[in-house]
């Protein structure tokens, strides 16, 4: 007996080494980015993800080996772009999340747990799912701290683009762009080169020949939106990179335009749709605040309640919003005037103070609501619509340039990261 409990015992420690090898066999790095590394499942769930935004939106998608090399492309990008955030200390904590997080839903015109249900229905685990959104959030934040750094916007250039805009009557079409790039792979020779632009030209007679879009640029493109079927979504012709500017001028919904020829390769547009003129007038809003910032000797809910407690007494008239606002509000721009902040575009506030402000009647005290800055309580003291002036136009003008060189930087800036990583594919 005793000499079979050992066999059993020698059997089971057997089959589980079997089985922990099988696991192992199941996941493997596929590709090593400095000292970081890809694994093969991370490979398959961002393929899979494609697969499944596909499905729910009737688009047929090419091969499984073209998904994977646009996938592994994308998961390089952005590992190179955590490991920078690493090097610069920087984090999503879980306040900025959940607000995000709020805001999607708020969106969707759902509540947090009619949204958590939507995401289950459709086999997404809400802790998966939240910190795909913190790191969405943090490797937006790493690309705009970089790139920006790289920007330089002079003077001249933003007189020049307001007098266009003046003299053009501010003409805002938004085009909807569909963007594919025919990769040189870095080889500029005589060879590369024709090869590239043979490449390009088989993409225009399949486009032209009715082909889908978006299905051909996940399989042919190498630009930045390959996985979003080159979707860059609407832009006014002068946020656009100042390649595609001349290119989609005259040009109407449903033109194909191309190749053409950059350093990386040669490009193609496609006009998805266009949006009309939209109007100049600009909506105000004027507002007083309190906030209240939660520290680790005031809790979340002993600062609620502490503006719970101020509403009370500007109600009961023991005290004013401004005269709490100065002896209180933890926004120190706000709260030597009272807690008033001025004329503003709402659009410049974060969102759950730009929604609570647009839920208010004039001279209406919101409760106490959370943002990312903390705790607040705002009075909408009125709203108004101005004309657009000087200084409207030269700061559309400075935001314009800004979204064009902001484009231009960023893929330079992904490209240099690139040439100067290690990387090396073993699957």
């Amino acid at each position: 007996m005793k000499l079979l409990k050992i066999v059993l015992a020698i059997s089971l420690l057997g089959s589980t080494q079997v089985s922990q090898a099988e696991v192992k066999a199941l996941d493997r790095v596929s590709i090593v980015v400095n000292d970081g590394v890809i694994l093969k499942s991370e490979i398959d769930a961002l393929v899979n993800r494609v697969k499944q935004r596909s499905i729910a939106s009737n688009q047929e998608l090419p091969n499984d080996r073209v998904l994977k090399t646009q996938a592994t492309e994308r998961l390089i990008d952005n590992l190179l772009k955590k490991q920078m955030a690493e090097r610069m200390s920087m984090r999503i904590g879980d306040t900025q999340l959940d607000q995000t997080i709020s805001n999607i839903a708020a969106e969707q015109k759902l509540s947090l747990d009619e949204f958590k249900a939507q995401l289950a229905k459709e086999g997404l685990d809400f802790a998966t799912y939240r910190e795909s959104v913190r790191d969405d959030i943090l490797l937006g934040q790493v690309e705009r701290i970089a790139v920006r750094r790289r920007i330089n916007i002079s003077e001249q250039e933003v007189v020049n683009l307001a007098e266009q805009i003046k003299h053009h009557g501010q003409s805002n079409t938004k085009y909807r762009l569909g963007h594919i790039l025919i990769s040189h792979n870095g080889d500029e020779s005589t060879d590369g080169l024709k090869a590239a632009r043979e490449r390009a030209d088989r993409v225009i007679e399949l486009l032209n020949d009715n082909g889908d879009f978006k299905r051909i640029a996940i399989t042919s493109s190498s630009g930045p939106k390959a996985l979003e079927g080159g979707d860059w979504g609407f832009m006014n012709i002068n946020e656009m990179p100042t390649l595609f500017t001349d290119a989609v001028k005259g040009k109407g919904k449903g033109d194909v335009i191309g190749p053409f020829k950059s350093g990386n390769g040669y490009h193609i547009l496609k006009i998805l749709d266009l949006q009309g003129q939209q109007q100049m007038d600009v909506n105000e809003v004027n507002a007083k605040h309190i906030l209240i910032k939660p520290s680790i000797i005031l809790s979340d809910q002993r600062a609620k309640e502490m503006l719970e407690g101020f509403i009370e007494d500007i109600k009961a008239g023991k005290a004013t919003i401004e005269e709490l606002a100065k002896e209180h509000s933890d926004d120190p721009g706000s709260a030597i005037k009272g807690g008033e902040l001025g004329w503003a575009d709402p659009s410049v506030y974060v969102p759950a103070f730009k929604n609570t402000l647009a839920q208010l009647e004039q001279d209406e005290i919101s409760a106490p609501f959370k943002s990312s800055h903390g705790w607040h309580i705002v009075k909408l003291l009125g709203k108004r619509k101005v004309d657009a002036t000087e200084q409207f136009i030269k700061n559309r003008a400075h935001q314009l340039l800004f979204n064009r060189k902001f484009s231009e930087e960023s893929d330079a800036w992904a490209r240099e990261m690139r040439s100067s990583a290690y990387i090396e594919i073993l699957d």
